[in-house]
């Protein structure tokens, strides 16, 4: 099991440096199936360049099609597009962005502000912003759809060292939460937030963007407040996702193959099958501790999913 933590930690916190090795698919199954907490993780609180949120950044709690999600008692409730890039948050101070941090941990995160200056408002003319001695704007960067592997390129830009290639990438801003809350109401919260100048959740379904599912979230805020949060999820909010379908086959064998850093990697050779319009026949098992997590075994039957509808990926072992 410590090995298994290990891994999952190891996932999380690739995935938020925007260099994920193994699908999200994956990723919350493997958290199902061994009944793993996401607050799995690494205090990063004493690494360089690491600055706390002003109001911690929360995770969602993930419902899947079919189960039964959170009841909110008749409350009315927004539905949004769960955008798919790298959150981070945006401290303002009277008005004026005072720094803008990755996610991180949710607590703690790396300073982007010199890069994000160039995408989001530097100030806020409100006198509502003036008013408010420090606010913290979270929301998505995103990078279009017609960007091959769209998320890795917007998280992976959070990590350039070059400004000008920074300011060079597609890349948008959509903000999706405002502490401490202007109004006592989430949609009132994103249209305040518009005539700041910022894109929100609330203004389109951006197609043009990839998404992880949708997000439910109760508007009045003084009743979400109210609902509360466990250690890392709001209780008014969830994401709602669709788990994809996976097809079954037969694990034929392990080779190993060495990548262009050099690493060396397993790779599961199946009996071929049909995914969408594609045939697959090998797969990448990423590192002897996802073999040992799924509990492979050559002749073992595997469902195997294109993650993205793209990339094949198996998510568990079909006993």
């Amino acid at each position: 099991m410590k090995n298994l933590e290990a891994l999952i930690n190891q996932a999380k916190v690739a995935y938020y440096n925007g260099k994920p090795f193994i699908a999200d698919e994956v990723y919350d199954r493997l958290l199902d199936q061994h009944n793993i907490s996401e607050t799995v993780g690494t205090d990063v609180s004493s690494s360089d360049n690491r600055y706390p949120h002003a109001f911690q950044m929360y995770s969602l709690q993930k419902v899947y099609a079919g189960d039964s999600h959170p009841n909110y008692e008749g409350e009315a409730v927004i539905v949004t597009p769960k955008l798919d890039g790298a959150a981070v948050s945006l401290q303002y101070i009277r008005g004026k962005l005072n720094m803008a941090l990755t996610r991180g941990d949710g607590k703690y995160g790396i300073d982007i502000t010199e890069k994000i200056k160039h995408l989001v408002p530097c100030e806020l003319w409100t006198d509502e912003a003036e008013s408010t001695k420090i606010m913290q704007i979270t929301g998505e960067v995103v990078a279009p759809l017609s960007i091959e592997n769209a998320r890795n390129y917007a998280a992976g830009a959070l990590n350039l060292k070059d400004i000008e290639e920074f300011k060079q990438r597609d890349l948008y801003f959509i903000a999706y939460g405002v502490q401490p809350y202007p109004t006592n109401n989430f949609v009132e919260d994103m249209h305040l937030l518009s005539e700041w100048g910022f894109e929100t959740a609330i203004d389109s379904y951006f197609v043009e963007f990839p998404k992880d599912g949708d997000v439910w979230r109760v508007i009045d805020n003084a009743y979400f407040e109210k609902l509360g949060y466990t250690s890392h999820h709001p209780r008014g909010a969830f994401a709602k996702k669709k788990r994809q379908e996976g097809v079954v086959t037969t694990l034929l064998d392990v080779t190993w193959q060495v990548g262009k850093s050099g690493c060396v990697s397993p790779v599961g050779i199946l009996e071929p099958i049909k995914i969408g319009d594609a045939t697959v026949s090998r797969v990448s098992l990423h590192n002897v501790a996802i073999i040992e997590a799924l509990g492979l075994e050559i002749g073992c039957q595997v469902e195997v999913i294109r993650a993205g509808e793209i990339i094949p990926q198996v998510v568990a072992r079909v006993d």
